[in-house]
């Protein structure tokens, strides 16, 4: 191990992380959000609105992230030229949103529907369902679930580094083409990755932890 090289590699490194994890956090809110429209839609009684759901994550579903990123840095219509950190956004979000909207509507028809009719014979709008009852519950059943994803997801991220996204995959790469040692450019971030994604799984534990406190005390 050459640590003169990890010593000068790791700014550049921890830049490339820095970037990372930006990319991944803004698809990851975008792609909840829009999954979150698309789970709506999906189990509402509209048959076209259901329909164009269905459509939507049976499509980015199957198409593999690395063509995404392709098509929106090298095909997009009219002309229009995205940097390649937004077309890395535009791509992750668009594909997370595919999954994020099965998660969603998997934790949304867990919740009985005796308490939803309970509710509406209550008098409580759909607006108050969704927001007292089944929301709630839907987080707390997708909540593993959804963070498993989401290490999956940022792992996957490495892909941007094909697009020339300055991630740390690229950084690392750029360091090892320059110095053709692998530990210590490679290796290294090996371990921001491990690093990122341990955080992900303690954030879900802390949650999870949180989230029975509160079922705990409001039984």
């Amino acid at each position: 191990m050459n640590f003169e090289i990890i010593k000068n590699g790791l700014p550049l490194l921890f830049q490339g992380a820095t970037v990372t994890l930006s990319i991944v956090l803004i698809s990851l809110i975008l792609g909840t959000l829009l999954g979150f429209i698309i789970c709506l839609m999906r189990i509402s009684d509209n048959k076209i609105l259901s329909s164009i759901s269905f459509l939507y994550t049976w499509i980015f579903r199957g198409i593999p992230l690395l063509i995404l990123l392709f098509i929106f840095y090298y095909a997009t219509p009219f002309d229009i030229r995205l940097s390649s950190i937004n077309a890395a956004i535009i791509a992750l979000t668009i594909n997370n949103a595919a999954y994020s909207a099965e998660y969603i509507r998997s934790g949304m028809l867990a919740v009985k529907k005796g308490q939803i009719e309970a509710a509406e014979a209550i008098g409580m709008t759909p607006v108050q369902i969704m927001m007292r009852i089944r929301i709630p519950q839907t987080i707390r059943i997708i909540i593993p679930p959804y963070i498993s994803n989401a290490t999956s997801f940022l792992k996957q991220s490495a892909q941007v580094s094909v697009i020339t996204v300055p991630d740390l995959m690229m950084n690392a790469t750029s360091l090892f083409s320059t110095t053709y040692t692998v530990w210590e450019t490679l290796g290294v971030a090996a371990v921001f990755y491990l690093l990122m994604t341990s955080l992900l799984m303690i954030f879900q534990s802390w949650v999870e932890k949180k989230l029975d406190i509160v079922k705990v005390n409001g039984a």
